[in-house]
């Protein structure tokens, strides 16, 4: 059937107008500004996580007849709120409240797993909405590029991450944690994450939403000492003060920071902006400060440790004798040329020797990309753009870590969202996107059928979610996440 003639014969299809009531009348005025042929635009978002909801709701608040269609590659949705947040930070993800929201609304639909490049081409997608944005994160990790980065007991962050929070695809990655240090490299709020899982005692975590796996493997975890390794210095970290004080709390842990590190550094920090003068003064009074009675005790009495190394930049990794498996790693010892964030690090030629079983780099996600006719830079990891306008491809738009790069937290991600979101409003009303109705969601679930996909809906989801949180009701924790998809699609008959 001609997508015109469906859309025509298919009632169901328009949206709802609301009625021009006084109270909705800046709403109607706005939408006045469109033409007769953009009062019902079809839209499609690609990824479920921050940058896609958060693009969808913008859209569907400004634009009260558009319809928004987000898919998603795995058959749950919210993306690095579900898989990224670590799971003794539950506040930070109460926004998928607010997603749940959008989800719900009568002009937003979610389909989960649906892989955009595999299962349907972005082309495919072109051809059956007016605009499409893609909003899929950043899915893989930057390498290291040293000699013995392929050993066993070498893991980038980000699986690791995945593995704790129930990623499908790190479900069985299964980290060896039979050995007393793990070097973590890196000095991001991630790194933070992973040295603060790695050391919180498993009973602290049998409340969170971790997985089962994870938590028993932690149980039986030897690592007693985790070193987070930056090749700068501390006026650089990346980490934040919350994350900080929250190592510095750690129950049973005590810091390792060498005083001679931040030598100076109180002359230093007397200019900087105040959010990092303050990390730089937590991060001085825990260094060089004399903890009071109670937290010397307390320090005195810990069976586990981590520490910062700066200016200490990856060599090699180092095997066992036997050359099977990582025993340490080589840090090349390094100087800083220029000052604050502008500070580069040189190597000075020294080297030093690091003893580990485990190594985790968290040196910074990365964007893939997700299907040929889309432009990519792979250097930079992003979709090249102008202000979420992809270069040279009308129609086509993008927004969070793949715009701009993995740089940012939720909220920073909600306003690169909400920009993007302006910009595509903005060529609609001055009728730059493609005219005439499109079959949205009709065509796009017509292809999947014929190539053997089984939409999830969100519906679906919200069935899954049930199941979750009974699971976990009876481990006493939120819940208990599904980490196989073909069990998620068996249980919702599929």
């Amino acid at each position: 059937m001609a997508p015109r003639f469906w859309f025509w014969c298919h009632r169901s299809a328009w949206p709802r107008i609301r009625p021009p009531l006084a109270r909705h009348t800046p709403t109607l005025r706005f939408y006045q500004q469109f033409s007769t042929q953009e009062k019902a635009p079809q839209i499609c978002v690609v990824g479920s996580g921050p940058a896609g909801f958060y693009t969808a709701q913008h859209l569907l608040k400004h634009h009260p007849q558009a319809q928004v269609d987000i898919y998603e590659k795995q058959p749950v949705p919210f993306g690095l709120v579900r898989f990224g947040v670590a799971p003794d930070h539950p506040e930070v993800k109460n926004v998928v409240h607010t997603f749940t929201q959008t989800a719900r609304s009568d002009r937003c639909a979610f389909w989960g797993n649906v892989s955009v490049g595999r299962d349907v081409t972005v082309p495919e997608l072109q051809e059956a909405y007016h605009a499409v944005v893609l909003s899929y994160g950043a899915e893989d990790h930057r390498a290291l590029g040293v000699p013995g980065e392929e050993l066993p007991g070498v893991l980038s962050a980000r699986a690791f991450v995945g593995w704790y929070n129930g990623l499908p695809e790190n479900r069985e990655l299964m980290p060896d944690l039979n050995c007393d240090t793990a070097v973590i490299l890196g000095q991001g709020n991630v790194a933070l994450d992973v040295a603060r899982i790695l050391l919180t005692p498993p009973e602290h975590l049998e409340k969170t939403d971790i997985t089962e796996a994870a938590l028993g493997v932690l149980r039986q975890s030897q690592v007693k000492t985790v070193w987070i390794v930056g090749r700068r210095g501390p006026l650089q970290v990346a980490f934040t003060i919350k994350e900080l004080r929250e190592m510095i709390q750690l129950p049973g842990t005590r810091p390792l920071l060498d005083p001679k590190d931040f030598l100076g550094l109180q002359d230093s920090i007397k200019e900087v902006p105040r959010p990092r003068r303050r990390l730089s003064e937590l991060l001085l009074r825990t260094a060089v400060g004399q903890p009071h009675a109670e937290e010397a005790a307390r320090r005195a009495l810990a069976a586990r440790a981590w520490g910062l190394r700066f200016c200490r930049s990856p060599q090699q990794v180092l095997p066992t004798p036997d050359g099977r498996r990582a025993a340490g790693i080589r840090l090349a010892i390094t100087r800083l040329e220029d000052v604050g964030e502008a500070a580069r690090a040189v190597p000075t030629g020294d080297t030093e020797d690091l003893p580990c079983g485990l190594v985790l780099s968290s040196v910074g996600y990365k964007s893939r990309s997700i299907d040929p006719s889309v432009p990519f830079d792979p250097k930079l990891g992003i979709i090249p753009n102008t202000e979420g306008r992809v270069v040279e491809v009308p129609g086509l738009y993008c927004s969070g870590w793949v715009k701009r790069g993995p740089v940012g937290v939720i909220a920073t991600t909600m306003t690169d969202s909400f920009l993007t979101s302006q910009q595509l409003l903005q060529d609609l009303k001055a009728g730059l996107l493609p005219s005439g109705p499109r079959p949205g969601s009709a065509a796009i679930q017509a292809l999947l059928r014929s190539r053997g996909v089984r939409p999830v809906s969100f519906s679906d989801w919200e069935k899954l979610d049930a199941e979750e949180v009974s699971r976990g009701r009876r481990a006493g924790k939120p819940r208990e996440k599904l980490v196989d998809p073909q069990e998620m699609l068996r249980l919702l008959g599929g």
